[in-house]
């Protein structure tokens, strides 16, 4: 006598897809990037608004300033790195590191000359700027991972 088997068979086409997920493509390898990329946007952009409001209750116009500038430098810089792995994300995964490597040795360049530019000047709050540059980069490195970390993408 031969066992059958109970359970219902299934055709390819009753399936779930799992190549696809609700919320996009989850084959697509540049998902983690966007996703870190729309993550760490908003976080930076979070702290900026909170930033404004704590520097500019407590030293006013010169507060907001260094706000301002420090979100754009540490926002600027940490948001320049998933731009910079993003375009690249088609390539070789060797061409993928030099171009990060060098770009990341001009970011330092820039932001450099930047503070060497600005080190002199008294209109903005410099201890708003370093605080909110610290934050930026802090929360937005964070806000990346944890937006790489929980995306879900094909492993194969």
């Amino acid at each position: 006598m031969s066992e059958q088997n109970n359970t219902p068979s299934q055709s390819p086409a009753d399936l779930p897809d799992i190549n696809v997920s609700d919320d996009g493509d989850v084959a697509d390898h540049r998902r983690p990037l966007l996703r870190a990329a729309k993550w760490g946007a908003v976080a930076v952009l979070v702290i900026t608004i909170i930033s404004l409001a704590l520097w500019g209750n407590a030293r006013g116009p010169e507060g907001l300033w260094g706000v301002l500038i420090g979100a754009a430098i540490g926002g600027g810089f940490i948001l320049a790195t998933v731009g910079i792995v993003l375009l690249t994300s088609n390539t070789s995964p060797q061409t993928t590191v030099v171009v990060m490597l060098g770009t990341w040795l001009l970011k330092i360049i820039v932001v450099l000359g930047i503070l060497l530019v600005l080190r002199n000047m008294d209109f903005f709050d410099h201890t708003a700027m370093g605080v909110t540059v610290l934050l930026a980069l802090l929360v937005g490195l964070v806000s990346e991972t944890i937006g790489v970390i929980t995306t879900r993408v094909t492993n194969v």
